[in-house]
């Protein structure tokens, strides 16, 4: 990498914090990075849980980014109705030279029209919701469509994060990192993947997020109408 690079993490409230460390854990150990958390105003916001995030930037202060990472969470259904935050991502993807995402983080992309005609993958249960925008779901843990970069759900974050540190800085770097974090995953049960977890326990999953279901479906309804 020869020149620094800006990144950009827009917050807002309920969003998951492993949605958004991850990378960020990852992007801040590439040389030269700067990084920006960014919201409407400066106050702290509370993550899923509680956490409080405080941004770095506005809307109106950020500097131009050379990478926008939209994290996911519950507050992503929020955040696909804000108007000055979507504006603020059309402007800013229009001179990045990667637009992504983590978990339902590209939801809000998607309801930026920044996904249309775009491979992409999200949270394994918002997976067939890209669709609604033009995109193109993939079940895969990490989806680069042009400059259009995805990660699945949550934990997908630090996978996608070294991924594109080694488009960035080169694989040697990326795998520097990894050693780095101590990233070698060795989960205690084979159930992190639907396609690999108990069929009923998918089943159970799905059932206790019936309404959290039908409040997206609402949600993407209305985001889709204003794209037409």
């Amino acid at each position: 990498m020869s020149e620094p690079v800006r990144i950009g993490f827009p917050v807002f409230a309920d969003l998951t914090l492993q949605d958004l460390v991850g990378p960020f854990e990852v992007f801040c150990r590439l040389p030269g990075a700067s990084l920006h958390l960014v919201a409407g105003a400066r106050d702290a916001l509370a993550t899923r849980g509680g956490f409080a995030v405080t941004p770095t930037a506005t809307y109106a202060d950020c500097p131009p980014l050379d990478i926008l990472c939209l994290p996911g969470g519950p507050g992503h259904l929020g955040a696909m109705e804000n108007a000055e935050l979507l504006d603020f991502l059309r402007r800013q993807a229009a001179g990045c030279r990667y637009v992504t995402s983590v978990c339902t983080g590209a939801m809000v992309l998607a309801a930026a029209g920044l996904l249309e005609g775009r491979r992409a993958t999200t949270h394994w249960m918002s997976l067939g919701r890209l669709a609604r925008f033009g995109a193109t779901p993939v079940a895969e843990r990490i989806v680069v469509d042009g400059n259009r970069v995805t990660g699945g759900g949550v934990t997908a974050g630090i996978d996608f994060g070294l991924a594109l540190a080694a488009e960035i800085a080169g694989e040697r770097h990326a795998k520097a990192i990894q050693l780095q974090i101590e990233y070698a995953p060795a989960p205690p049960f084979a159930s992190g993947d639907p396609r690999a977890a108990e069929p009923g326990l998918v089943a159970a999953v799905r059932e206790g997020a019936k309404g959290y279901a039908a409040l997206m479906d609402e949600v993407d309804a209305r985001a889709a109408a204003r794209l037409r």
